[in-house]
């Protein structure tokens, strides 16, 4: 959405993307307390993240557990702040409830069957690309293809509806998810990704996406009962000061790593040269968790029938050597 500028006063280019990383500390300010030199650390950063060296304020900052690597680091913070306060600040999430996300697949959707699966007797419905299914099926209570009528489907499990939905997606699904809910449900928009289509920023699909949204009324909402609630977690931390409730927040998502009872999903590595394909990856929807960026790492070389790089001389250029090379791509973290 960034790249296309489907967001509210997206940056002017040149820009360098990315909210959320995890390193070591390579300097802190002046008057900086808790935190030194060698720290293992992640943040979140008002963008410039996709870098080998950021620089953030204090409050961004948090320190890496010692059992937590850096890949599971870097997909931590935002996935489970986001579903963390979505499921626990804004919906109120009780024992018994029922809960439905679409993108299942993803690192927010992953992060939302993991801690619904902390609250006794929770149903969780998964919405999922097919091929998904068979990797994400133990996550969640009940899973549907993203492609199906989910609604007949549900209704079919849950007569009355669900008390949460959880919606990254927008247009169309609006209003079916809004059908779905029960009375005191709560349906939250936390992202519109079906604004995103094709290779630039397309005006038919924003106004289609637009358009396809049922337009609400407030009368109908109080005699349903019925909650709407948007999320932004990036607004919250870098517009509206949320950086104290973020704390507290994070301080209870570390505890529960602790207790392993969460876990980051990490789809696969990527080096900074192959963003372009990263990228790709999220945008045809073909992750399960979170691609990460890994500045250490080399591009993974070209096999012969892809491509042949070439020196300048016009000889091939050998393929270098070393573990980084090796990292897999998929699937990194079960």
């Amino acid at each position: 959405m960034v790249r296309q500028g489907n967001i509210d006063n997206p940056p002017k280019p040149p820009l360098v993307p990315g909210f959320e990383c995890c390193g070591i500390v390579e300097s802190v300010g002046e008057k900086t307390k808790g935190f030194e030199i060698g720290d293992r650390v992640m943040a979140f950063v008002n963008y410039n993240a996709w870098a080998e060296v950021v620089c953030t304020p204090v409050d961004f900052v948090y320190k890496m557990p010692d059992e937590m690597t850096f890949p599971e680091a870097a997909a931590f913070s935002l996935n489970f702040v986001a579903a963390y306060m979505m499921l626990f600040e804004v919906a109120n999430l009780r024992e018994g409830m029922s809960v439905l996300v679409h993108s299942a697949g993803g690192g927010v959707g992953q992060a939302v069957a993991q801690l619904c699966a902390t609250v006794p007797k929770v149903t969780v419905f998964g919405i999922a690309s097919c091929f998904k299914h068979s990797a994400i099926k133990d996550s969640v209570t009940h899973l549907f293809d993203r492609n199906i009528d989910f609604m007949q489907e549900v209704k079919k499990i849950s007569p009355d509806g669900v008390d949460i939905v959880l919606d990254c997606l927008s247009g169309e699904n609006t209003g079916k998810c809004l059908s779905l809910l029960k009375p005191l449900g709560t349906y939250i928009l936390y992202g519109a990704s079906n604004t995103v289509t094709g290779e630039t920023k397309s005006f038919f699909s924003f106004a289609k996406s637009w358009w396809q949204v049922e337009k609400v009324n407030p009368i109908k909402l109080y005699e349903e009962n019925k909650v709407i609630a948007g999320f932004s977690l990036l607004n919250l931390l870098f517009k509206q000061g949320g950086c104290s409730l973020v704390k507290k927040v994070m301080d209870k998502l570390l505890c529960l790593y602790a207790q392993k009872k969460i876990r980051p999903v990490v789809d696969s590595l990527w080096a900074l040269e192959e963003v372009k394909e990263a990228m790709q990856r999220i945008h045809d929807r073909g992750n399960i968790g979170k691609l990460i960026l890994d500045v250490e790492k080399s591009p993974t070389p070209l096999m012969a029938s892809d491509s042949t790089e070439t020196s300048e001389a016009g000889e091939e250029e050998e393929e270098p050597e070393g573990d980084n090379d090796n990292k897999e791509r998929m699937p990194f973290i079960h």
